[in-house]
């Protein structure tokens, strides 16, 4: 992959990292629980001074941590940069959660709207990353390690995840608060719902990787003097 093209994958990825970090955002801020990854970082910042952005931080590298058990010698060097990456997000957040501090829903209506509003941004921001094509955040690469090692069906094993986050985010708010707060209806409908969203903008704006392609106008030139 040509130096130019690596920049254009990274560049589209980041504004990718931010779009999901404000879904995310978005869906916290809709007062129905939140994201099934976001879950355990949201629930733990209720009750302690660390905000969403941190919490998330070191669930992420604890997630790095696992990969490189599961995977041992087949854990690449460039996965690392999972790292960054997620320093990056978590820091995304608390800054889309600062921008959005003004929103306090307070009908029910209105928090379905922003629940939905998050689910879109948060589906376009996986479908930028997908189509970037650069280095996974730490759950789905986790995911991954795990169908990879154990055989099993990256979707099936995708859902098992996000079902653990919820779960042990409820268990996590039962024990601090004698109550389940931050898993909500909302949670159950992101985890459903955000990955339908983001294969839709795959099927409808998949063309967009062209753009990120520095060989694509030379194959095209090429195939003009043959055709010519």
């Amino acid at each position: 992959m040509e130096k130019r093209e690596l920049i254009k994958r990274y560049l589209f990825f980041l504004a990718g990292l931010f779009f999901a970090s404000l879904g995310v955002s978005c869906i916290t801020k809709a007062d129905l629980g939140t994201s099934p990854i976001s879950s355990i970082p949201y629930v733990l910042s209720l009750g302690f001074t660390p905000t969403i952005g941190q919490f998330t931080i070191v669930l992420s590298i604890l997630l790095i941590l696992g990969q490189m058990l599961i995977l041992k010698r087949d854990f690449k060097k460039y996965q690392l940069l999972q790292i960054p990456v997620s320093v990056l997000f978590g820091y995304f957040i608390d800054i889309t959660m600062i921008f959005l501090r003004w929103v306090h829903p307070e009908v029910y209506y209105m928090k379905l709207l922003f629940l939905l509003c998050g689910c879109v941004i948060l589906g376009f921001g996986v479908f930028m990353e997908v189509l970037a094509d650069v280095v996974m955040l730490p759950g789905e690469a986790f995911v991954n390690a795990v169908s990879t090692v154990y055989h099993r069906e990256f979707g099936s094993t995708k859902v098992a995840f996000d079902a653990s986050m919820t779960v042990i985010a409820g268990g996590i708010s039962a024990v601090m608060f004698h109550g389940i707060q931050g898993v909500r209806e909302g949670t159950i409908a992101a985890a459903v719902v955000v990955g339908m969203i983001a294969r839709f903008f795959l099927r409808k704006l998949g063309f967009m990787e062209n753009m990120l392609r520095t060989v694509k106008k030379e194959a095209d030139k090429k195939e003009k003097i043959t055709v010519g």
